[in-house]
């Protein structure tokens, strides 16, 4: 399956899977993209952050913090898009507290494991990760109040697709909370054919 410029989407899938596979797996590595909890400290996370795992903030490669954007409130049932080793998710979980719930999707299952077992480790009830993918959410119509996600559309070559599945799966009246990467200008055709690009 290709989109638009000659971009073959299963190619760039797998790329993106060895690349947070490698992210999950090799943590301590220099990849082309800030990693690790100095990094989310930097970008003024919430006090939340201290109580996750370090087996979880490790492996953190966001690109910015979507909780700038507005606390989430108790009660609040939340959708991780993009989970990966589940930092935001288990920050997300801590403040909703055991009346909210949060789900992390992540289509790495090397990402998904280490959230899982990030999860089991804070013992928080509220939260589980499922491996997935953003263009088609395992979920019901209207199922969450707020979508985090945090450097992971701009992976993604249909995002009309994937804003119509967030919309899908929001309440009326819920909110996005999207941290992400977006270009000034538009991209060569060259350009959109390199997976290096898109993957990093």
């Amino acid at each position: 399956m290709s989109v638009g410029a000659g971009v073959d989407v299963g190619v760039l899938k797998r790329e993106i899977k060895k690349t947070y596979a490698s992210v999950s797996e090799e943590p301590e590595t220099d990849f082309i993209f800030p990693t690790g909890r100095a990094w989310a400290e930097d970008l003024d996370y919430p006090e939340e952050l201290a109580n996750v795992p370090e087996s979880s903030v490790e492996s953190f490669a966001g690109v910015a913090n979507p909780f700038s954007l507005g606390r989430l409130q108790p009660g609040e049932h939340v959708l991780d898009l993009g989970s990966g080793a589940g930092t935001d998710s288990l920050v997300a979980a801590q403040m909703v507290g055991p009346e909210g719930s949060v789900v992390g999707i992540d289509m790495t299952p090397e990402m998904v494991a280490k959230a899982r077992a990030s999860a089991a480790a804070t013992g928080l009830a509220n939260v589980e990760f499922l491996e997935a993918e953003a263009e088609q959410l395992p979920f019901p119509d209207a199922r969450f109040d707020v979508v985090i996600s945090n450097g992971v559309i701009d992976l993604i070559p249909d995002k009309d697709l994937v804003f119509a599945e967030l919309f899908r799966v929001l309440r009326p009246g819920g909110r996005l909370q999207l941290a992400d990467v977006t270009i000034q200008r538009p991209v060569s055709e060259e350009g959109r054919r390199n997976i290096d690009l898109w993957t990093g």
